[in-house]
């Protein structure tokens, strides 16, 4: 019984490891939502703090992005069914670009500090971990959402 015991927790962490590396995000002071501007209720809460430009879709950077979301977002999302995390096949029809960018740049803060991000915390019961994406990764990502959503 003890080793089946360990044996599980070994697993779990594994499991946790490699869904991220850390939780290096960009903020680390817990808050609440009453304080929280128009934009970042809209937006979300995180490096991006001005409407992205993102323009046409670009098929390089769905590329780059569909890349990324294969090496660091799949374990935990797929686009159709629940798993871990949500299913990301229609977010950019209810999410603002900006929205998810901060969920992917900061996700703890998100979940610490935004009503939708703290309700899908709830929902989930898993905390997104940071990947380490940059912004430009972000946009990348958001991309390879958009032109999914516009092909479906």
């Amino acid at each position: 019984m003890q080793m089946k015991t360990i044996l599980t927790a070994l697993i779990a962490t594994l499991f946790l490891v490699s869904c991220g590396n850390g939780n290096h995000d960009v903020s680390d002071d817990p808050g609440d939502s009453d304080g929280l501007t128009d934009f970042q209720l809209e937006h979300g809460i995180g490096p991006v703090t001005e409407r992205v430009d993102l323009g046409e879709i670009d098929p390089a950077r769905v590329e780059e992005g569909r890349s990324i979301f294969r090496m660091k977002c799949e374990a935990c999302h797929n686009m159709e069914g629940r798993m871990v995390g949500p299913a990301l096949g229609d977010v950019m029809e209810s999410r603002s670009p900006e929205f998810v960018m901060n969920f992917i740049l900061n996700p703890s803060g998100m979940t610490r500090e935004h009503p939708e991000g703290q309700r899908l915390l709830q929902e989930y019961m898993t905390p997104m971990p940071f990947q380490n994406v940059t912004r430009e990764e972000a946009k990348a990502i958001v991309d390879y959402l958009r032109d999914y959503a516009e092909n479906q």
